[in-house]
């Protein structure tokens, strides 16, 4: 998935569910999964916005006003990316999450103290370890 181009870059579309489905195609289910059970079940906000200096929009998700994590999307899927500190790390180790998660957040650079864990998804298959992932970050 490392060559696919991000998408909504165009400030003037706004990223309704139409235009998501469009881009999306076959990893749209597993978005409107995932979304439906965070504003329906855990009452949680989904902020788009269009950001200026990366030239596309995001969408920022919120519980509350604590950002859990940030929606990107590409080329048939979306990228989430949760970021953590060092105090994070042991617990993280002790999540039963697919062993290729744990090795590319080890592999990823830190941004100043924060540690990104970026998790691309194309299937609704993999919504159950981004699951783990949101509930342990929403409890730090």
């Amino acid at each position: 998935m490392e060559t696919e181009k991000p998408l909504l870059r165009d400030a003037a579309i706004y990223p309704t569910n139409d235009v998501l489905k469009n881009v999306l195609c076959e990893s749209y289910v597993a978005f409107e999964t995932l979304t439906n059970s965070l504003i329906n079940e855990l009452g949680w906000v989904l902020e788009w916005n269009y950001y200026k200096d990366g030239k596309s929009w995001l969408c920022k998700v919120c519980a509350k006003k604590k950002t859990v994590f940030w929606l990107s999307v590409w080329e048939g899927f979306f990228k989430t990316t949760f970021y953590f500190t060092e105090k994070h790390l042991e617990g993280l180790a002790t999540l039963s999450i697919s062993e290729q998660i744990k090795e590319d957040f080890c592999r990823m650079k830190p941004i100043g103290k924060l540690l990104p864990m970026v998790i691309s998804i194309d299937k609704q298959e993999q919504l159950a370890d981004l699951l783990k992932i949101i509930r342990f970050k929403k409890e730090q």
